[in-house]
């Protein structure tokens, strides 16, 4: 029980972010809404693990994870899967590099609108799809 617990507590918490990346995007912040949503997929897809039964690594992409364990997912998992994994890849690679930059790179300059709505489209749909699984709703 107590798993499940903790994976709506983590749903929760990527919802309650999700919501965060449109004031972020509004403010035209698109580093800020490319690393937000990095976040809110790491949750939802630790939701999942922890729904699952499964062990939650203190990694940031956990796809290899969804990968090698897809058969203990519910149905509306298992049909979105290779998506999942993609979108917690992309992001994974941009996670430091929208925060912190790098020598020769600002994050706000670099990053553009269409990243962020990339971005803030495949944390809505990673969340749609966990949402749908833990809680048993929808798609």
């Amino acid at each position: 029980m107590h798993n499940r617990t903790l994976a709506a507590d983590y749903l929760t918490r990527a919802t309650h972010r999700l919501a965060a990346l449109d004031v972020l995007f509004d403010r035209e912040s698109w580093a800020d809404v490319v690393r937000e949503s990095q976040e809110v997929v790491e949750l939802a897809l630790k939701a999942l693990l922890r729904f699952s039964s499964i062990e939650v690594p203190r990694i940031h992409d956990v796809g290899q994870i969804l990968l090698s364990e897809s058969q203990r997912f519910p149905e509306i998992v298992r049909k979105h899967v290779d998506d999942l994994v993609t979108t917690s890849r992309s992001l994974r690679r941009d996670r430091e590099l929208a925060f912190y930059g790098s020598e020769d790179l600002t994050p706000s300059d670099f990053y553009q609108k269409q990243d962020a709505e990339l971005a803030r489209a495949g944390a809505r749909r990673v969340v749609e799809v966990v949402t749908a699984a833990v809680l048993g709703s929808g798609l």
